[in-house]
């Protein structure tokens, strides 16, 4: 680091708030030391003053040219192919479960008011609710089939 009494930029702020977030995740900071060094690492005027955040802690290995910047969360729909990528999420993912959950929550809300339409009318209503539960449980049936036969493909024979 240049020498202590230099002014810091917000990109020098930036890489010690990586650095904390970093030692966070390992669990050698507490969420509340995390926040206040934080706070101290955005109020920061030199590097003298960003230096003293992460004098208590270990170097953080610098990431090569083949380590992703970041991984997302695993759960995450965005994790391996992506939602919209060629396959999906994988097959039995939360991410997956989540989404048949929240369709299954619509079909029942949307049928459940076309139902006390029809009932409040004393008449046969067109089904509507195809419309709102039949594209999207589509994609997400051939979704969840694409998973499972990427699950297939990958297993050793």
């Amino acid at each position: 680091m240049p020498e202590p009494h230099l002014r810091a930029a917000d990109a020098d702020r930036s890489a010690v708030a990586d650095v904390l977030g970093v030692h966070m995740s390992a669990g050698r900071l507490t969420v509340e030391e995390y926040d206040d060094r934080l706070a101290r690492a955005w109020s920061a005027r030199t590097y003298g003053e960003l230096a003293e955040l992460t004098t208590d802690l270990p170097a953080v290995p610098a990431r090569t040219a083949e380590q992703p910047a970041s991984t997302p969360a695993a759960g995450s729909p965005w994790w391996g192919h992506g939602w919209y990528g060629s396959c999906g999420p994988r097959a039995g993912t939360p991410s997956l479960r989540a989404a048949w959950a929240s369709w299954a929550t619509t079909a029942l809300i949307v049928i459940g008011i076309w139902v006390m339409s029809m009932i409040g009318t004393q008449d046969w209503l067109y089904p509507w609710p195809v419309w709102v539960i039949g594209p999207w449980g589509a994609v997400l049936l051939v979704q969840t089939l694409g998973a499972r036969g990427d699950d297939r493909r990958s297993l050793p024979s």
